[in-house]
């Protein structure tokens, strides 16, 4: 039984690590954030359509659900159009704690749909987590501030679409959900590329891009939601929550081993990312407290 849950566990914090892994990469490919992401998508539909067809899975769902399905993916899309952005343009580190307000704007974005009335004390978290992004921003050089900008937009965006998911879920399963989503965001992404990159989408790539490119949809994507999935099935969701929060964490480490020159940052950018992390981790907390109550 040790063993099993034992499992278990190592495969949700494998699948938070590949989460972190995301930023690393697309630090990496010199491609733009919309070119890599296009990729990114191409490879992950490929590699879930793959998997549904190894163990026979069926992709079930309404006309209804299908236009409501498309148009979450193209939110998914600009998601990670702005989150490459906001890596690209300042770093994985920054990046990271700022995505990190999306307690923040669920705890907002969740009441509307699940008409349920907004927790004071999420509102408290959020308020304590603006205070810890002003000290991440206090000490960081203007040229980040298109950085912030974009990852906070990001972190927004990837709230909405989880609640959303949050409703599809109830009546229509999960592979159905990523490969729809994945197709809507393929296509918004497709359409942003004449206004972000114009002709030079056409221009080759290196091999080590292709190569990156490959681990970020295959790996990164489609065996992480395959695991995802899978833990799910053992674990309770207070735990998978609790564990994902390690994703910031897990890539701020990586980011910082492998570009201490561009990644390491003041005491002052170190002491809001902690508050940050500390909210995120007392709201998982407090969940818990009160769903076993």
């Amino acid at each position: 039984m040790f063993s099993e849950k034992y499992k278990y566990h190592t495969w949700l914090h494998f699948t938070v690590l590949l989460f972190a892994v995301t930023g690393i990469l697309g630090k990496s490919i010199s491609a733009s954030a919309t070119i890599t992401v296009w990729y990114r998508l191409v490879f992950a539909i490929i590699g879930i359509i793959a998997y549904s067809a190894l163990i026979k899975g069926k992709f079930k769902f309404t006309r209804k659900r299908l236009y409501h399905l498309l148009l979450t993916g193209g939110i998914v899309g600009v998601h990670w159009i702005t989150f490459f952005g906001a890596i690209k343009v300042s770093n994985v580190s920054l990046a990271l704690v700022c995505f990190s307000t999306t307690t923040l704007f669920t705890a907002l974005i969740e009441p509307i749909y699940f008409k349920t009335k907004i927790k004071p004390y999420e509102i408290i978290f959020g308020l304590i987590i603006i205070g810890g992004l002003y000290l991440v921003i206090f000490d960081v050089d203007f040229k980040y501030i298109w950085g912030i900008v974009l990852s906070v937009i990001s972190a927004a965006l990837a709230s909405w679409f989880t609640v959303l998911n949050g409703l599809y879920i109830k009546d229509t399963d999960a592979k159905s959900i990523s490969v729809i989503e994945l197709t809507g965001a393929l296509i918004v992404t497709s359409l942003c590329l004449p206004f972000t990159d114009g002709m030079s989408f056409f221009n080759p790539l290196t091999g080590e891009d292709y190569v990156y490119l490959l681990i970020l949809g295959v790996v990164c994507t489609t065996v992480a939601f395959v695991l995802s999935v899978e833990v799910m099935k053992k674990l309770s969701p207070y735990t998978v929550t609790i564990s994902v929060n390690l994703e910031p964490v897990y890539a701020i480490i990586l980011a910082v081993f492998i570009w201490p020159d561009t990644e390491s940052m003041s005491i002052t950018f170190y002491l809001g990312a902690g508050i940050i992390l500390a909210c995120i981790f007392g709201n998982a907390y407090v969940k818990n407290r009160l769903a076993k109550r």
